[in-house]
């Protein structure tokens, strides 16, 4: 591991989750929007798709950033895979209750794509963490009540685990982190295929 950088993490991602789940592990993470038009990554299936949308967004904020040898910058995307189907954000509030209507009852895997690159050492490490879900079977009162929040709009899957949504997801099989928007697990070890300690991201 080296020890004579100091490092800091930017996080090329504007969702509020994956930074508190940074902050709780003791990671300041500069935050950076890359503002990519994932419309145009195609791919045959979700894990695909999630590690390549990650990529992406890594890479565009890498190439605006100085130089520094301590700059790491983490890409992160989620996809929910439900029975052969891509779900990412829903286009508007009745796609994202259609799926409900669809996902209630049932189960799918949450894959969450990680891109980890070094400005000047030009290492990379990326993998995919993935996390089956169980959803309850919700009414279509309480399907159309969630929909109304607005907060399945925003998120992969039209659900969250952390919000309102979690009352919605009976179980879970694999890091509640990953669910979320980022696996704390996963990107230690990212960090340690860098050379890099997840420690030495902690803040003083």
């Amino acid at each position: 591991m080296q020890n004579d950088i100091v490092y800091r993490l930017v996080l090329a991602s504007a969702s509020p989750a994956r930074r508190a789940l940074l902050l709780a592990a003791g990671i300041d993470a500069e935050i950076k929007v890359s503002g990519v038009d994932e419309s145009t990554v195609e791919a045959e299936d979700a894990y695909t798709l999630s590690l390549a949308l990650a990529r992406m967004k890594a890479r565009a904020i890498a190439a605006d950033l100085p130089a520094d040898p301590g700059i790491l910058v983490l890409g992160c995307d989620s996809v929910l895979a439900f029975e052969g189907e891509i779900f990412g954000k829903p286009a508007n509030a009745a796609e994202a209750a259609k799926r409900w209507t669809m996902m209630r009852g049932r189960s799918g895997v949450l894959h969450t794509g990680h891109h980890l690159t070094g400005l000047v050492s030009g290492k990379q490490a990326e993998g995919v963490g993935t996390t089956v879900v169980h959803f309850a079977d919700v009414t279509d009162e309480e399907i159309a009540a969630y929909v109304a929040t607005d907060e399945p709009l925003n998120v992969a899957g039209s659900f969250t685990l952390d919000g309102r949504g979690g009352a919605f997801v009976e179980r879970i099989e694999g890091d509640p982190g990953n669910v979320i928007g980022l696996s704390l697990p996963l990107l230690r070890k990212l960090l340690i295929e860098m050379g890099v300690s997840i420690t030495a991201l902690w803040r003083a």
